[in-house]
């Protein structure tokens, strides 16, 4: 399995923070915000590991990250989104990093409480499809938000003002090598993107999506200032990645 991280964006929720900087390179408690998403796949032993960022700050990822020694790789990835054109668009770019591979994508704001390495396992056991993982929420209304018939995710809302669960869809998304296919289908939301919500959607549809509830907190640091403070305190309390136990 190959790892993509996900760290373009303007970061403008978090302005005047990202004036100067990408707002991954931000830190939170004690190492910048992009450490976490590389850490949590390299615990799931993941070690092919691509970086894909954008914008006027990109050239600071690589004195940051260098060549990944520090979280006991051999070599990062590096590419470029030239526009801002959404999460599906970026991931797009990682087509030919992956070849014939499924990937996991983790998107660099997004911090998890206890190690992905177990969703991670149970996906190499489907043989195809997506998995995504949840979490409860007391806003799902900020999230994409997964509608349940039973154990069974039968579609996914995006920011709805009515969610239809207190479930929200959080940053890391497993998808076999079908995924770059689904992506080039995709035609640009109202805000001019694609979204990654109309990929999970796309595998919904398929039959083929499968999900699970995190233990642990999940902070998304990118959300609003609130959200990049409570992350900071949470992972000052609990730490981040840290072993879970299987179920």
């Amino acid at each position: 399995m190959r790892g993509i991280v996900l760290a373009g964006g303007s970061g403008s929720r978090l302005y005047p923070l990202t004036r100067i900087t990408n707002k991954h390179l931000l830190p939170v408690y004690d190492r910048p915000m992009v450490y976490f998403a590389i850490e949590a796949l390299v615990s799931a032993g993941i070690d092919r590991i691509l970086v894909v960022t954008g914008g006027n700050h990109a050239g600071e990822f690589l004195p940051l990250l260098g060549n990944g020694s520090q979280f006991g790789l051999k070599h990062l990835d590096y590419t470029f989104q030239e526009r801002p054109g959404g999460i599906a668009e970026a991931l797009g770019l990682a087509e030919h990093f992956a070849g014939s591979q499924p990937v996991c994508v983790m998107l660099a704001d997004n911090i998890y409480e206890t190690s992905i390495a177990s969703a991670v396992r149970r996906f190499g056991t489907q043989g195809d499809g997506a998995r995504v993982l949840l979490a409860r929420v007391s806003e799902p209304q900020h999230y994409g938000v997964p509608v349940m018939e039973g154990d069974r995710i039968v579609r996914i809302d995006e920011k709805p003002a009515s969610p239809a669960s207190a479930y929200a869809v959080t940053g890391c998304y497993m998808y076999d090598n079908g995924v770059f296919e689904i992506v080039r289908t995709l035609v640009p939301s109202g805000r001019g993107e694609l979204e990654i919500t109309d990929v999970n959607n796309a595998y919904v549809r398929r039959g083929k999506l499968c999900h699970e509830v995190i233990d642990g907190f999940w902070a998304d640091c990118g959300e609003s200032f609130g959200s990049y403070l409570r992350a900071a305190n949470l992972v000052a309390s609990n730490g981040a990645n840290r072993p879970a136990a299987d179920r």
